[in-house]
């Protein structure tokens, strides 16, 4: 069994975990899960994954506002993450931030005043950010060379030459179960070129479960699938690359 997993990214506040959260959690060491960062969505997922940190020793979380709550954020939502921030030693970053364009009748300006916002109030408190940038890479980039953040681009979707100018900025890059899939040859192409001191893996979970368990609930474990995948493209034995992407997450989010 592969040990010493670290889950850089996931989210047992979604309600897909509602039934059997806790056991889901209690069970996840025994499966040779070590570490797991929780990534917020909205003030609700912020609130809930400090809860989830405290309960749990081996779980880190994040603070922070996806750019799909531009439009319905409540007034005092900076507030909130700095009294979330502050009052519990285990959120470890501002996260996931970003810009998605996606769907039709996104906020374009509201998004990208989010983001920003974040991006400062990151820096002002010296804490690295959680990405997320879909369909809008070229704003993404622009923004993240204006603001250089001590970064992670997690679900990494780009071209290889996104994933170079992301590495030159000094950030990490996250993967999920996307590199199993038939369809991951941009993927793959672009972990090709991501040096393994700058190397992250993740789930996003409850989705991107990786081949064999793809369209089915995700969970942390799973990842040595992933892991499985991207060391046979790194050429490195399974274990080694977990070692090396859990090491690479420690110093990411200050853990000692």
């Amino acid at each position: 069994m592969i040990r010493n997993i670290f889950d850089t990214h996931a989210h047992y506040a979604d309600r897909a975990f509602d039934e059997d959260r806790d056991e889901m959690l209690a069970s996840l060491p025994d499966k040779g899960v070590r570490y797991v960062v929780l990534a917020a969505s909205s003030i609700r997922d912020t609130v809930e994954n400090s809860r989830l940190a405290e309960k749990y020793d081996y779980i880190y979380c994040a603070a922070g506002i996806h750019p799909e709550f531009a439009d319905t954020n409540p007034d005092n939502y900076m507030g909130t993450l700095r009294d979330t921030i502050r009052s519990n030693p285990k959120v470890r970053a501002v996260g996931e931030i970003g810009l998605d364009y996606h769907y039709e009748g996104y906020n374009k300006e509201k998004q990208i005043r989010l983001f920003e916002e974040q991006l400062e109030f990151a820096s002002e408190i010296d804490m690295p950010v959680i990405i997320h940038t879909r369909d809008a890479t070229e704003d993404t980039m622009n923004i993240l060379k204006k603001y250089r953040p001590r970064g992670v681009v997690h679900c990494f979707s780009g071209s290889a030459e996104t994933a170079k100018e992301v590495i030159k900025l000094g950030m990490y890059i996250g993967f999920t179960g996307v590199l199993t899939f038939k369809n991951a040859k941009k993927a793959l192409r672009a972990l090709e070129e991501v040096p393994m001191d700058r190397l992250l893996l993740e789930t996003d979970c409850p989705y991107m479960a990786p081949v064999p368990f793809r369209g089915k609930r995700c969970d942390s474990s799973m990842i040595a699938y992933t892991a499985e995948k991207a060391a046979e493209i790194k050429g490195l034995p399974v274990q080694e690359l977990v070692d090396i992407t859990c090491g690479n997450a420690k110093r990411f989010y200050g853990i000692v």
